[in-house]
């Protein structure tokens, strides 16, 4: 993989790295390693709760407020 990082975000990141003592390119693991496992979490939540919509039986009773409405301050 190829990536293109600007000098000071380089400079940075090899710091970190050394302080670390690993690799930019464990950094970078494990950084995506952190994204995809909060987004599976995130889409695993979503899943679920659009389910619990569906199946819900509450009921607006019929309204539909406008965005006016929902906005307004008494």
């Amino acid at each position: 993989m190829t990536i293109q990082l600007d000098e000071e975000v380089l400079r940075r990141a090899r710091r970190l790295a050394a302080e670390r003592d690993t690799s930019i390119s464990r950094l970078v693991a494990e950084q995506l390693e952190v994204m995809t496992r909060h987004d599976a979490r995130y889409q695993a939540a979503r899943r679920e709760a659009s389910a619990s919509m569906r199946a819900s039986r509450a009921s607006s009773g019929g309204h539909a407020w406008t965005r006016g409405e929902l906005h307004e301050r008494s």
